[in-house]
């Protein structure tokens, strides 16, 4: 059996939703699922030697029991054959769960969260544990289509590999297609030399919509190979990245991005794009990093 999935879990509506589809993916992947529920602060330390928590701490063994009995009743509805496992830490939920990631093929979060998974309101949080994470990390959020494709956000970079391979491998466990969205425009590819010659628009975008063409289907051709039963559509949009993600994912079950990119796709997770689809898009994203370190 392969690394589990790991779900936060804190009592909220988001994060029971976030527990049925983090099961939903264990079932899909035949690896067993984790709840882990943190509490405590970055100030919070444990003794030296001592347990990673105390049932005694603050009265909370009662509440937490009750949190983690819920979750797993929520996870054996959505996928009653995966094995379940729970973990309860003292410690920062955002720590903790970069900590999971570690040995976990997925890590799943809700949008919204309450006590100390409060901090994982969509926001500068949210962005870090996406940046950060050693594993995919899925963000459930919006109101997924569920005949809907899983929508790829292409942007033909080395490091959006991983997400490419990610956005297939879901596809075919979900037995649905895969609509790969790559957004070109004139203005991107001359800003760094200065402002475009309205006499040569038409030209650039011509060339450019080639280069694009070109870009989308070599970074497409080498996993339809290893996927041939998963239906591929190619889509080429002239616009801004933003809108055209958030879009697109009306009709999505899913959004798989890259952590980095090039072109339109330049600071995706650590910048704007990926905050406008964590805060926006019409269904669950998945941030996916690429194999380089810092």
């Amino acid at each position: 059996m392969g690394d589990p999935v790991v779900v936060g879990v804190d009592g909220s509506a988001s994060s029971l939703e976030a527990v049925g589809v983090a099961a939903h993916e264990a079932g899909l992947r035949d690896v067993g699922l984790r709840l882990v529920h943190a509490f405590g602060s970055p100030s919070m330390r444990l003794p030296p030697g001592g347990p990673r928590w105390s049932p005694a701490m603050a009265g909370v063994r009662e509440l937490v029991d009750g949190t983690l009995a819920r979750a797993e009743q929520r996870a054996h509805a959505a996928a009653p054959h995966v094995e379940i496992t729970r973990d309860v830490t003292v410690g920062e939920p955002l720590t903790v769960l970069e900590i999971e990631s570690r040995t976990a093929s997925l890590v799943v979060v809700g949008s919204r969260g309450r006590g100390a998974f409060a901090s994982l309101l969509l926001g500068s949080t949210a962005v870090h544990l996406a940046g950060y994470s050693r594993c995919p990390v899925l963000v459930v959020r919006g109101r997924p289509d569920p005949g809907g494709p899983v929508l790829l956000a292409a942007d033909g970079s080395p490091a959006g590999e991983p997400a490419v391979a990610f956005a297939f491998t879901e596809a075919s466990l979900r037995g649905t297609g895969l609509v790969a969205l790559h957004v070109w425009n004139t203005w991107t590819e001359r800003s760094a030399e200065g402002p475009v010659d309205p006499l040569n628009v038409v030209t650039d975008a011509e060339h450019l919509r080639e280069k694009a063409q070109r870009l989308l289907d070599d970074t497409l051709s080498p996993w339809q190979r290893r996927f041939p039963h998963v239906g591929v559509e190619k889509r080429l949009v002239r616009s801004r990245v933003r809108p055209a993600l958030i879009e697109a994912s009306r009709d999505a079950q899913l959004v798989v991005a890259g952590a980095r990119g090039h072109g339109g796709f330049t600071g995706l997770v650590l910048g704007s794009v990926s905050q406008a689809l964590l805060h926006h898009a019409h269904c669950p994203v998945a941030v996916v990093r690429g194999e380089e370190r810092s």
